[in-house]
């Protein structure tokens, strides 16, 4: 299938999926998470579009563990390695 055929549902899955992996590029835990909640939001509308539950509640996890883990300030703590090599 070429890319001109693709409906509005697979193009909204191949958008969810970029961003979710492109996620995993950002130094920043605060700017992942953002990343990771815009993408589980896109895969919890694809999962809607095609009626599938089991995409719907594994993002809606997803959304919900990244949000509380921003929201707590676990974002903004540096990453254990990151400690580790300050010789704290």
């Amino acid at each position: 299938m070429s890319v001109m055929h693709l409906s509005v549902t697979d193009w909204l899955g191949w958008t969810a999926t970029a961003v979710f992996v492109g996620s995993y590029f950002f130094r920043r835990p605060a700017v992942l998470r953002g990343f990771q909640m815009l993408g589980s939001a896109l895969w919890i509308l694809y999962g809607v579009l095609i009626g599938a539950k089991p995409v719907i509640a594994a993002n809606i996890l997803v959304f919900a563990a990244a949000a509380w883990t921003l929201a707590r300030g676990g974002a903004a703590r540096a990453p254990a390695a990151d400690a580790a090599g300050r010789g704290a």
